[in-house]
C-alpha cells in the first residue's frame, strides 16, 4: 500500500465535504447523503460567498476539520482543485464529479467581464429557465418536471447576488501541483455539459487516478442518480481503507 493510500487507510472516520455546482446549494447531496445511510459524515459546503476560485476555497477550507475527504460537482470541481492546490496536507482523497480540466479561454473570459458589468449596472437574474435545466438532464428526465423545479428553487434561494458572483468566476491557473492524494473522477455518459473526453482528460493529468462512468444520467448526477453515485463514492472509498 502507498503512503498515500495507508494514510486514508488510517483515517476511515475522515468526513466527506460536498462541494455543489453552479447556482445549487446543499439540498444538491440529500439523495446522496439518504443513499450512504449514516456510513459517513457529510458536511456540505456553500459557494454563495467568494469573488474567485481561490477565495471560495479559502473560506471553504477555514470552516472544516484538519483532515477530510473532498468531493467536487461541476464548479465545484475547479473549488475542490484549488483547494488541493494550496491545502494538500488537509486532503486525504479527491472526488471530482462532472467536471473538467478546462479553463476559460481569452472570449469566455471576456464575456463574462461584460455580464458582470451589465449585471453590476442594474440587470436582475431571473432564475434559471426550465429549458436550460432540462438540457442539463438526461434526455429521459428532461420533462421531469419536479426534478427541473428542485434545481430550479436552489437558483432561486441563492438568488441575484450570488448568480452575478458565480457567473463572473474565472477558471483559470487552478492545479499548477501536481495532485498526489488518492483520486476518483466520476463522469456520466449522457451529460451534455461536460463531456467524457473532459473526464479522460482530467484522469490523464492527475496521475494514479481512476475514472467511473455512472450511465443513465446527465450533468447533475446528485439528482440524477443519488444511489449510484453513493454507492460510487463508498465503494471507492471503502477500497482505499481496506
Amino acid at each position: 500500500m502507498t503512503p498515500e493510500l495507508t494514510s486514508v487507510a488510517r483515517s476511515a472516520a475522515l468526513p466527506v465535504v460536498l462541494i455543489p455546482g453552479f447556482m445549487l446549494d446543499e439540498t444538491l447531496w440529500e439523495g446522496v447523503i439518504a443513499a450512504a445511510e449514516g456510513k459517513r459524515r457529510f458536511i456540505c459546503a456553500s459557494l454563495a460567498e467568494g469573488n474567485s476560485i481561490r477565495q471560495l476555497a479559502e473560506q471553504i477550507v477555514a470552516t472544516l476539520p484538519a483532515r477530510f475527504v473532498l468531493v467536487g460537482f461541476s464548479l465545484g470541481g475547479y473549488v475542490a482543485r484549488a483547494i488541493v492546490e494550496h491545502y494538500p496536507e488537509r486532503v486525504a482523497a479527491l472526488v471530482l464529479i462532472a467536471t473538467s480540466l478546462r479553463e476559460d479561454t481569452p472570449e469566455q473570459v471576456q464575456q463574462k467581464q461584460s455580464a458582470a458589468k451589465a449585471m453590476q449596472q442594474g440587470a436582475k437574474f431571473g432564475g434559471l429557465t426550465s429549458s436550460a435545466i432540462a438540457r442539463s438532464l438526461h434526455p429521459e428526465r428532461a420533462q421531469d418536471h419536479a426534478l427541473i423545479n428542485k434545481i430550479k428553487m436552489m437558483g432561486d434561494r441563492l438568488g441575484n447576488a450570488v448568480f452575478l458572483r458565480q457567473s463572473a468566476l474565472i477558471r483559470q491557473n487552478i492545479s499548477c501541483q501536481p495532485i498526489t492524494c488518492p483520486t476518483l473522477i466520476v463522469a456520466a455518459r449522457q451529460d451534455r455539459l461536460r463531456s467524457l473526453a473532459e473526464s479522460e482528460e482530467l484522469a490523464h493529468f492527475i496521475a494514479g487516478s481512476e475514472l467511473q462512468q455512472i450511465d443513465r444520467c446527465g450533468h447533475m448526477v446528485p439528482l440524477e442518480q443519488p444511489e449510484q453515485l453513493a454507492a460510487t463514492l463508498l465503494g471507492w472509498l471503502s477500497r482505499l481503507e481496506d
